[in-house]
């Protein structure tokens, strides 16, 4: 019978193989996430394939000041006020944006960010695709003195995502809490946020595949967008918002007021061209205007 070599190996040896085990081991596996910078005033949720995500701080943050966005006071008033209430730690409404594209809806969330930054409010960008670990986000948050106000931009669901569901835990639903300190806004080009169909306005037909009671998959959809506390609907702009926007921005560009007004007649083509008049498309058109005569 032969001897037990193994068990015979000096102790010195048998370290060395278990550190060249581990050194193999931690190739194979994904680094740590960095530490989280708390200092930052905004943040990008970020995964390496399934592992657990963190907040990853945006160094420099695309900011616009409230006085810069045009043509929507309403709803710039609405949306201040609930924020401010939730930096003063009052009750506030989680904000659903929907309405015409380029109107200023990702704007206005980053211009809460600039008016209340200073105030302790921070922002936590967070794609669709990661809308699992909303959960998640709330508990890595949850201890902090700051107030989040977490960012969902040009959401929207189509059949079969499960996405929607972790969103509506969190929005109200789930049995814990998303807390005092985290809020959730978001934009969408869809009120209801999930494609709906003529056929779902039909009345029943019993049929031996269809479903009994179709009104609850109405109902199962709407409730996503009900569960909002506010609704903030943005429209195009007309002819002369357009042209006031334009002239805000050349202005702020150094544009004299004789190159202002030499400008109406191409700006109107730019938006022509392009089948819209919104305050993205006059950035855009200023942008190029002042470049070339400022």
């Amino acid at each position: 019978m032969k001897p037990n070599t193994e068990n015979n190996l000096p102790m010195v040896d048998l370290m060395a193989r278990a550190t060249r085990v581990l050194a193999q081991l931690e190739a194979w596996l994904p680094p740590a996430p960095p530490p989280i910078n708390w200092e930052a005033h905004a943040y990008r949720w970020r995964k390496r394939g399934a592992s657990h995500g963190w907040l990853d701080a945006i160094a420099n943050v695309s900011l616009i000041n409230p006085e810069d966005l045009q043509h929507i006071e309403r709803q710039k008033d609405i949306i201040d006020r609930n924020t401010r209430h939730f930096v003063e730690g009052k009750p506030a409404n989680n904000v659903l944006m929907t309405g015409a594209r380029g109107t200023g809806k990702s704007s206005l969330v980053k211009a809460m960010l600039a008016s209340y930054g200073g105030r302790g409010l921070r922002l936590i960008e967070v794609d669709k695709a990661d809308l699992g670990d909303l959960a998640d986000i709330v508990d890595l948050v949850a201890s902090r003195p700051e107030k989040f106000i977490v960012f969902c931009d040009d959401l929207s669901f189509e059949e079969g995502e499960s996405g929607y569901k972790a969103l509506k835990s969190v929005l109200d639903g789930s049995a814990a809490s998303s807390g005092n300190n985290v809020l959730i806004y978001a934009t969408s080009n869809r009120r209801h946020l999930m494609p709906e169909y003529m056929s779902e306005n039909l009345a029943a037909r019993h049929q031996a595949d269809g479903e009994v009671h179709p009104g609850e998959t109405v109902e199962e959809k709407i409730s996503l967008s009900e569960r909002f506390g506010l609704w903030l609907s943005f429209y195009p702009f007309k002819q002369d918002d357009y042209l006031d926007i334009v002239a805000h921005w050349l202005e702020t560009l150094g544009c004299s007021k004789q190159s202002i007004a030499e400008a109406r007649t191409e700006a109107l083509q730019w938006a022509l061209e392009r089948g819209s008049r919104s305050g993205r498309v006059a950035w855009h058109f200023s942008r190029d205007w002042a470049a070339r005569h400022a």
